[in-house]
Parts: structure tokens; sequence; C-alpha cells
């Protein structure tokens, strides 16, 4: 059972996340603050858009069971108290989400690159894709056996190995965790840097050094050489 109270006086819209992995029986329930000045007000419940009757009442709890056996049922049931003013609590039905989804990761030519997929509760399988265009491609361990493996650390954790990073293995890679009411996907950017690349800051400053030096020295031969050449032209004066 899952319930949302409702004070009526700060709060005008609250939410809660469920999370189900397979087909269950749900009991969602709204209830006011035994302390709110809201009194008597007209309820109803939603899914989406969709006006839907509840179940059960008491003097300030509505509640509304549910049976999800699919995945079309999973989604959004708000509950929305009317009176003096107007108060909702909607709660959002969907499978377990991928754990730290959407990261990045930054490394170099001939490393190895890990991503890690966690979720909340077991999933039935697990997939790994690889991104060509628009089109998701399910990497196929034993086909390459040299650049992917795919390990499984725990029940609700998955983990896709890349070996010999070149350029080639740019690109944003998904992992797919399959339960019995859907599928949850996460992603993972990967960025493959030249072996130089950390190089090029200390170059341009080299360079930069470098530059500096010889503007340095270019300007002590010059002026070395006008010293040298007032010199000439002193001891001439002092003869004539």
């Amino acid at each position: 059972e899952y319930e949302i109270v409702l004070s009526g006086v700060s709060d005008t819209s609250l939410e809660k996340n469920i999370s189900l992995a397979s087909p269950t029986k749900v009991e969602l329930t709204c209830k006011l603050d035994e302390n709110s000045n809201l009194k008597n007000p007209q309820v109803t419940w939603k899914r989406g858009s969709e006006t839907i009757s509840h179940t059960s009442k008491t003097q300030n709890s509505w509640t509304i069971q549910l049976t999800i056996s699919e995945s079309s049922q999973l989604g959004s049931y708000s509950c929305i108290l009317k009176g003096e003013k107007e108060v909702s609590a909607t709660f959002h039905l969907h499978v377990p989400k991928i754990e730290g989804k959407e990261k990045r990761i930054i490394t170099y030519e001939g490393d190895i690159a890990v991503m890690v997929c966690k979720t909340e509760y077991n999933p039935k399988a697990w997939t790994w894709y690889m991104t060509n265009g628009t089109e998701l491609v399910p990497i196929n361990t034993f086909l390459h056996t040299d650049k992917f493996q795919i390990q499984r650390h725990s029940d609700s954790e998955n983990r896709l190995k890349i070996l010999k990073l070149t350029k080639e293995d740019h690109g944003v890679y998904w992992c797919e965790a399959v339960f019995e009411l859907g599928s949850s996907k996460g992603s993972f950017e990967l960025k493959v840097l030249s072996i130089t690349a950390p190089l090029k800051p200390f170059i341009a400053v080299v360079a930069e050094v470098a530059i500096l030096v010889t503007t340095i020295v270019l300007y002590e031969l010059y002026s070395k050489k006008n010293r040298k050449g007032g010199e000439r032209e002193f001891d001439q004066i002092e003869q004539l």
C-alpha cells in the first residue's frame, strides 16, 4: 500500500515514484491531514487524463485498488481534492530505472573502458547495445571476444568492458534491463582521446617558453651589436 498525506496548507501538489518489476496488486491512498482546513472536499481520481472511481473511502482518505498485470497499466494516477482550494497527489508507477544513467566516460587509446548498470530490483535479462547511426545494435560478445566482455557482477548489476580502445570505439552505448512489466535503458557516452592529448598543454607551454627565450636571446644579441657599434664610433671620434 502506498500513501500520500496532504495537509492542504503549504502543499498543493505532491508526488511519489513507485517501482514495479512484476505483476502485482497495488493500493494507492490519498489522505487528508486531520489538521487540514480543507473540509469535505470533492475527490476525483484520474489515470492520466481519464477519470476513474475510487474503491474505498473513510472520513479523510480515499483509496484505489489496482491489479497491474501489463506495462500498459503503468503510468500516473492522481487524486484531486477540491474545496476552498485545490490540492492533488500523483503516484508514478514505472518499471525500475537504471541507476546513474547518462554518464560520460573519457579515456585514452589502448586503455579499457568499464560501464556499470544497476537497478533497484533484479531484472530477467540484461542486454548491451552500441549505436550505429540512429539504430541500436546488440553487442554480441561471442563474435567480438577480443573487444567486448559482459560481466554479471550481481543479479541487479551488469558491466560492459571494452578492451584495446581505439578512436573507432567512440560513441554512445546502452544497457537495457528487462523486467516482466517492461524494460529500462541507460546510456553512456564514450570519448576516446589520443594518447598524446594530455601532452598538448605541456607542448604548448614549452613552445611559448621557447619563443620567449629566442626573443630574449635575439634582443640581447641585437643590443650587444649596437653597443659594440657605438664603442667603435666613440673610439674613432677620440682618435680624431
